[in-house]
């Protein structure tokens, strides 16, 4: 039996935390971009309702082969809160085996991600004076979405679930064999569809999608987004977990007088870093806005929750109120060493005043 034709694009997205914060109108002047209209162009019209708080600034790719010969197209974004994404679109024409094996060659590859890395280190330098606070290490993230734009015959989603489901787990999954029936149901819960004709499947580290080119915009920005703030979650991790590591050890070096008193500059640095997770992680949080949108709300959530972002923010969440409750109680011990501190000096003021007042008598 034929394979069943398609045609569409393997979207690739390599996403980094590059520094604090990027301010993107110097990077749109840097670039000389204009700001984008509207962004993303959701499923039915509610630029009002549904959109970026701060749009990315995108910059185009000139287009490069990959080494089995592949032409492969791109771009890079900018996000505010310190995230720049490589997004590399490689076009397709075949049947469901070649996907199959697109995916088991790419997903979790070498080539695409020393691409993407450095695609990313040679344009951000060129940025480097819009960056905040940049980072020396970056943290990276990795999706693919096979994004279908035609199959042959024009079927609707849920005859696409129907025939290909053995096909889709594989290609979600990035493998090259069948899939248990259990791993395969598994894969397939994840599928969502607004209109009869479109589809998306979701997994933690690949999609399949089958919608027009315009739709698919909006899943694909979605699921960019959602990794997006699994990477920025996975960096306030690290970071909390080195600082806690920090002031587990400033304990352990005792609780005496002296010591109380250095908790004083430990638990102001902790405070400080408090403050600015809590605010970097809100910004994030409320970058974009699914007010009214009620199925791209449910998109990025089953998307979010896919990759994991809930288990991270829950993580970080759980040490923010691990390192207040430090906080509290270094500033409690500093609070009794300088009461101690107080009382000692009251006690030493009152014999001075006592060996002044009867010094004289003794002295006669």
């Amino acid at each position: 039996m034929p394979d069943t034709q398609m045609r569409g694009s393997v979207v690739f997205l390599t996403l980094y935390d590059i520094c604090e914060e990027i301010c993107l109108p110097e990077v749109r002047e840097i670039l000389r971009v204009q700001p984008p209209g509207r962004e993303p162009s959701f499923k039915h019209p509610a630029p009002e309702y549904v959109r970026f708080e701060r749009p990315p600034v995108v910059e185009g790719l000139d287009e490069f082969t990959l080494a089995a010969g592949e032409k492969v197209r791109g771009r890079i974004k900018y996000y505010d809160y310190g995230v720049a994404v490589v997004e590399l679109v490689l076009a397709f024409e075949g049947g469901w085996q070649l996907l199959i094996d697109l995916s088991s060659r790419y997903a979790g590859g070498l080539e695409i991600e020393r691409q993407a890395s450095q695609v990313a280190k040679q344009r951000v330098a060129r940025v480097a004076r819009a960056l905040s606070k940049p980072y020396d290490n970056w943290l990276s993230e990795d999706y693919f979405i096979f994004h279908i734009t035609e199959i042959e015959g024009h079927p609707t989603a849920a005859e696409v679930c129907l025939h290909h489901q053995s096909q889709i787990a594989r290609i979600v999954r990035g493998e090259s064999a069948p899939l248990s029936d259990a791993e395969r149901n598994e894969v397939l819960q994840s599928a969502m569809s607004y209109y009869p004709e479109d589809l998306v499947v979701i997994g933690w580290n690949g999609a399949f999608l089958y919608d027009t080119a315009a739709g698919g915009e909006t899943t694909i920005q979605l699921l960019e987004y959602a990794n997006s703030q699994l990477l920025e979650f996975r960096y306030y991790d690290e970071v909390l977990t080195r600082r806690l590591r920090q002031v587990y050890q400033s304990l352990d070096r005792g609780t005496g007088f002296f010591a109380r008193w250095r908790l004083a500059r430990a638990a102001a640095r902790l405070y400080t870093l408090l403050l600015d997770v809590t605010e970097l992680t809100e910004r994030a949080d409320n970058s974009i806005k699914f007010l009214s949108d009620m199925f791209s709300a449910r998109l990025y959530r089953l998307a979010a929750s896919k990759v994991g972002v809930p288990d991270y923010k829950e993580l970080v969440d759980r040490k923010l109120r691990t390192a207040d409750n430090l906080y509290r109680f270094m500033v409690e011990q500093f609070n009794q060493a300088r009461a101690f501190a107080l009382e000692v000096l009251v006690v030493v003021i009152l014999i001075v005043e006592l060996g002044a007042l009867f010094w004289p008598l003794h002295a006669k």
